[in-house]
């Protein structure tokens, strides 16, 4: 099954809109049906509620189960609402059940209470199981439909319960093994359960080198995990190592998506990126509390400058250099913090390579402090003839890139430290401190050296 572009799926939606108007169900099915479930989601989600509503009636709720596996999440809550109250339930209860928490953790508390009423026993009791996990940790995001077999169990035993179980499982390419009291104590692949021999046991062919996550674990550290092993799938466990669920790559996918787009708004100064279908006052109000804070440590930057009031007096010529020497300071800075933030995330950096980074943003920041400093200073000679000036300002741009990659760099590292998200050092905040910064060194130095420059 090949993925459509844009007009492929324009083409096959002006063919399914004929059968829908024509209430011609099995063409619309035949075609709808046999497009990708991602596919299926992209025109679903591009079609308005009247139609939305008629190809309900189309189609089974496990069939509009797997189309809102791929829906995008901002679009689910609107999606359910529509639906009729009974269809809803039954659609979230064919879901993989880490799918249904997710939409449900998105709904209101009595919408939730109200479906998880109407829908069968067993799905109710699978989702509740895992609703009342701490959000962004391993229960939130684990699934528990997976298959596990016994240590005692025989391969054909364990071949036969594979077969029973895989096609509600989420994934088979790892089967987990568990003692009498359910305590995770192996793992056995697909691969090696095909090739053994029937009368084995599953003990003798289980590797017991297993690496698995307690149910609490933050889901970016898990994402870390599951990239640095490779895995397909990873266990979860309580504090007794009991097998509580499995997280699957498809799932932390998902998580480093939205672990992109959150560090990309707090670098941004924005509580949320994701605002398309917002009106400008909720945009707005997720905006201000930065903006704002933003404003006092910018009245803060302009109150420094005040008191070198009697330096610009009497050398006006010196606030021509000022947003130079700001935004050379912010803007390495933000060089600087970028790296450090995406070399936490990555794992990269770390309590043994702290001051490894250090020294390396710090040599770094000498060489452009450097090179930038001798060139404005050349450049300020030949345009205002004056050699003190062009030293000043030069001199103050290479201790002012020196100083805010340094400072570009620990921030986070402190931050995380300490256990704060590191994002939240975002680039609006380093910004504002490299230019109070740069502001002290400029205007200091200016102070120190005024003889030089009003002679």
């Amino acid at each position: 099954m090949e993925h459509l572009d844009t007009n492929e799926r324009q083409l096959i939606w002006e063919r399914i809109q004929k059968a829908l108007i024509n209430e011609q169900i099995d063409t619309f099915r035949a075609e709808f049906l046999e497009m990708h479930p991602y596919d299926q989601a992209k025109i679903f989600e591009e079609q308005p509620e009247d139609i939305r509503l008629i190809i309900y009636t189309y189609l089974s709720p496990e069939e509009t189960a797997e189309v809102m596996e791929h829906v995008e999440r901002d679009q689910v809550e609107e999606l359910v609402a529509e639906m009729n109250p009974s269809y809803a339930a039954n659609v979230l209860a064919e879901m993989s059940t880490d799918d249904a928490v997710d939409i449900l953790n998105e709904l209101d508390k009595n919408k939730v209470a109200s479906f998880l009423t109407i829908m069968d026993k067993n799905s109710s009791d699978e989702i509740k199981a895992l609703l009342h996990y701490e959000e962004k940790t391993a229960g939130s995001i684990m699934t528990n439909e997976f298959v596990v077999v016994q240590t005692k169990q025989t391969v054909k035993e364990a071949m036969r319960h594979l077969r029973k179980e895989a096609p509600e499982a989420e994934t088979i390419y790892y089967i987990y093994v568990v003692d009498v009291e359910k305590r995770l104590v192996g793992v056995i692949s697909l691969r090696d359960l095909i090739i053994a021999e029937g009368d084995w046991l599953i003990s003798d062919v289980m590797s017991d080198r297993i690496v698995s996550v307690p149910v609490g674990e933050g889901q970016e550290d898990i994402a870390q995990m599951m990239r640095d092993y490779d895995f397909l799938a990873l266990p979860v466990v309580d504090f007794q190592n009991h097998l509580l669920g499995i997280i699957t790559v498809d799932d932390i996918m998902d998580v480093m998506e939205q672990e992109a787009s959150d560090d990309y708004s707090k670098l941004a100064g924005v509580s949320d990126m994701d605002g398309r279908d917002e009106n400008s006052f909720v945009s707005a109000k997720k905006r201000l509390p930065w903006l704002i804070i933003l404003l006092f440590l910018g009245m803060f930057t302009a109150s420094i400058i005040g008191r070198f009031e009697a330096t610009l007096d009497q050398v006006a010529i010196l606030a021509v250099f000022i947003p130079l020497i700001a935004g050379m300071a912010g803007n390495t800075g933000t060089q600087a913090l970028a790296v450090a933030v995406r070399g936490i995330a990555t794992g990269e950096i770390n309590n043994s390579s702290i001051s490894k980074i250090l020294v390396r943003e710090a040599g770094t920041g000498i060489i452009t402090g450097i090179s930038c400093g001798v060139l404005v200073t050349l450049i300020v000679y030949v345009w205002k003839g004056d050699v003190f000036l062009g030293l000043l300002v030069g001199i103050s741009i290479m201790a002012t890139l020196v100083v805010a990659t340094i400072a570009g760099a620990l921030v986070p590292i402190i931050m995380n430290h300490f256990k704060i998200d590191p994002a939240v050092a975002s680039g609006p905040f380093i910004t504002t401190i490299n230019d109070i910064i740069s502001i002290l060194i400029y205007f200091g130095m200016a102070t120190a050296f005024m003889h030089l420059l009003t002679s």
